[in-house]
């Protein structure tokens, strides 16, 4: 039953429309020093990937998504609310996910590695010499892939909803989740209206193969090696009510990373950064700066 009932709350944290958001129109100025928030694509890696930017600080600020995630629909609170003055902003849809289509998104065993270099091949494509990173859930880990390979680059990170290990506990709740003919018609729609159907249910799919294949690992590893490597300042942040990410993952990554801080928020769940977005931007925010 806790089992069948984890994965009732990880289809509806995952999907439900406050956590995915409808896509930013920008009106004026959002934030008290605002600026609007652009939208582009570049040629990184022989891909045309979608960022969108926003804010003029001289802090740059790369905001990485999760499964099947776009900055659009992942981070629409830290584009329109985060300081503008001190940041600038960039979210990316990662190769296969939001508007970095084509390519079809797949996944191989170095994904988490290939979308570490995108991601910090895309900020260097867009002139920014160093810069911190936001990453949440899978962007998470692509975050502290990034942070450990290109350490000279990384100014601050913070993850929240991310792993760096697959259980066989993780597993069994991403199976749940596997066939998305079986979700609920509200908590579908703003997927399938950003991806088609087909594209969306392939996908999902082809994420529980990937994401569960380091789970045939002995250690279940995904960079659990790499975490030493990291030596920016790191903040995690974790929700003591996730379903999807037990507290032991960021209790393990605080562990191995060197001087990094923890933070539990006690109503947290997947999408606290969504959920709490006002505490959560003041948070990290405080912590940037």
């Amino acid at each position: 039953m806790a089992r069948r009932n984890a994965v009732w709350a990880l289809r509806a944290l995952l999907l439900q429309p406050s956590a995915r958001a409808a896509p930013l129109t920008p009106r004026r100025p959002a934030a008290s020093y605002g600026t609007s928030i652009t939208s582009a694509k570049i040629q990184v890696n022989g891909v045309h990937l979608h960022y969108q930017q926003t804010g003029e600080g001289s802090h740059a600020v790369l905001l990485l998504p999760g499964m099947l995630g776009s900055g659009q629909t992942d981070f629409g609170p830290q584009l329109k609310s985060m300081n503008k003055q001190l940041f600038t902003i960039v979210a990316w849809d990662p190769r296969g996910y939001g508007q970095s289509i084509p390519p079809s998104r797949d996944f191989p065993p170095d994904f988490f590695e290939r979308d570490a270099k995108d991601a910090v091949d895309l900020m260097q494509a867009l002139k920014f010499k160093k810069f911190s990173l936001l990453g949440w859930s899978d962007g998470g880990i692509t975050a502290l892939i990034a942070a450990a390979k290109y350490p000279t680059l990384i100014h601050k990170l913070v993850v929240w909803g991310a792993n760096a290990s697959v259980t066989q506990e993780d597993v069994r709740i991403y199976n749940g989740i596997r066939d998305v003919s079986k979700w609920s018609e509200k908590v579908k729609k703003p997927l399938e209206e950003m991806y088609g159907h087909k594209y969306f249910a392939k996908t999902c799919e082809a994420w529980v193969d990937g994401i569960s294949r380091f789970a045939e690992k002995s250690d279940g590893n995904i960079c659990q090696q790499l975490l030493p490597d990291i030596k920016c300042p790191t903040f995690i942040i974790h929700g003591e009510k996730d379903p999807l990410v037990p507290q032991a993952h960021a209790e393990y990554i605080h562990k191995h990373i060197k001087g990094s801080r923890l933070l539990l928020m006690p109503e947290g769940k997947h999408n606290l950064h969504l959920r709490f977005a006002e505490d959560f931007n003041r948070q990290v925010e405080d912590f940037l700066h």
